[in-house]
């Protein structure tokens, strides 16, 4: 297949849905008055996100009042329109974080966003240039000041804030391997990543289906069959439509000390007479094959669709690469290749090997990782079968048995 079309089918996809999307979000052209042109609200448990585009950069000041507690964000050089004030209809009820949104003219040159709190939020706001249809942004992340206490304390939650504060390696210890081994002395702990969320869509069949609903639902599958497990203990990246930074679902898999990490995608091409199902592992001598790296580019850019400050970049990317271990790549070949024989039997291969390249999210330098491609979303055979709970529950089945047979192949067993 040629290359660059592979490359840019994926885009176009990315594309196509931001563009469709973003019109169903407001019908406000490029030629209104005001520069904004879109407004979203993305609630999660994790944080909740506010979102501003704009046709032109954005700035803005921003600070806190209290009684109630509320943050205040003056946006410069914007007049108030029907987009800004759509926003207050966006705040759900169930949002943990906000509790409701105003806005006025405050000046002839400044819009004033009030957000009111239903607790006590640390702010993290940045602004994105534009990327595949997204025009300038202005993000503000709200987060919890305190995370939650007892099983249900997600360290997600603080890996987001020290993400933001550019403190990501310090969350990153090089602890010791867990006592005994997996699946014999301890359970085996296993980490989904669900790929995609929130701002990112992922990739979008002609019938509207979004890659990242579909492999939230894969993943919530295969998490209950886990759970079933006597032998094993699962942990998901994200179990909402919430944006999680690549770096982050990383991190989250070492903080739990997982034993396998497994992100779940559905891949997309321009010909949609592409099909079938694919297993790849990380790469730290260059892709194995041009499709590879296309597609490891593309994923990978995820962080820029859904949208990342940039501030623990640089803490980051060398530790990754220095601990990294042919070990680990290794066993996550090995891996892969039992995931991917499983899954020939529900679904046609679209390539008969584990395939490898630089994916930023399969980077745990002492976790095998491997990232399944289910299906073609873009394929209308296979964005029908997505879309099947049969389906689903088949794939979830074949990755549950590629776990096992990995592991009584003796598998990770050894690195415990």
């Amino acid at each position: 297949m040629p290359n660059s079309n592979h490359n840019l089918g994926r885009r176009r996809l990315l594309q196509g849905v931001a563009a469709t999307w973003l019109l169903s979000v407001s019908r406000v052209g490029f030629a209104a008055a005001s520069h904004v042109i879109a407004v979203r609200v993305w609630p999660s448990s994790t944080y909740t996100r506010v979102t501003l585009e704009s046709n032109i950069p954005l700035k803005y000041k921003q600070f806190a009042l209290s009684n109630p507690d509320r943050i205040v964000v003056d946006v410069e050089g914007v007049q108030l329109n029907s987009v800004l004030k759509g926003i207050a209809g966006q705040v759900r009820k169930e949002d943990p974080y906000l509790q409701q949104a105003r806005v006025g003219q405050f000046d002839k040159n400044t819009v004033r966003l009030v957000l009111e709190l239903k607790q006590s939020v640390s702010p993290n706001m940045f602004t994105l240039a534009p990327v595949a249809e997204y025009r300038n942004r202005l993000v503000m992340d709200l987060y919890p000041t305190k995370g939650g206490s007892g099983e249900e304390y997600d360290p997600l939650l603080a890996l987001l804030e020290d993400y933001n504060k550019g403190d990501v390696a310090r969350t990153l210890p090089a602890e010791a391997p867990q006592a005994g081994k997996a699946g014999r002395d301890r359970p085996i702990v296993i980490m989904l990543d669900p790929g995609h969320g929130g701002e990112d869509p992922g990739a979008i069949g002609k019938n509207k289906t979004r890659e990242k609903d579909i492999v939230l639902q894969i993943a919530r599958r295969l998490s209950a069959l886990i759970k079933r497990e006597p032998n094993m203990k699962v942990f998901m990246t994200r179990n909402e439509d919430v944006f999680i930074p690549l770096k982050v679902r990383v991190a989250k898999a070492r903080k739990q000390r997982a034993d396998l990490f497994v992100s779940i995608h559905a891949d997309a091409f321009t010909n949609r007479a592409a099909r079938g199902s694919s297993v790849f592992a990380l790469s730290t001598k260059g892709a194995t094959s041009n499709a590879a790296k296309f597609l490891a580019q593309t994923q990978n850019a995820a962080d820029d669709i859904g949208g990342v400050s940039k501030s623990g970049d640089r803490y980051l990317d060398h530790t990754m690469f220095d601990l990294l271990q042919t070990a680990t790549v290794n066993d996550s070949l090995k891996f892969g290749k039992e995931v991917l024989n499983r899954m020939g039997k529900i679904n046609r291969l679209h390539k008969n090997r584990v395939d490898q390249a630089g994916f930023a999210v399969l980077k745990a330098p002492d976790i095998p990782s491997i990232l399944v491609e289910t299906a073609f979303i873009s394929n209308l055979e296979e964005e029908r079968k997505l879309r099947t709970s049969h389906f689903q529950q088949q794939v979830a089945e074949s990755i549950l048995a590629g776990i096992k047979a990995y592991f009584a192949n003796g598998g990770a067993l050894a690195r415990s």
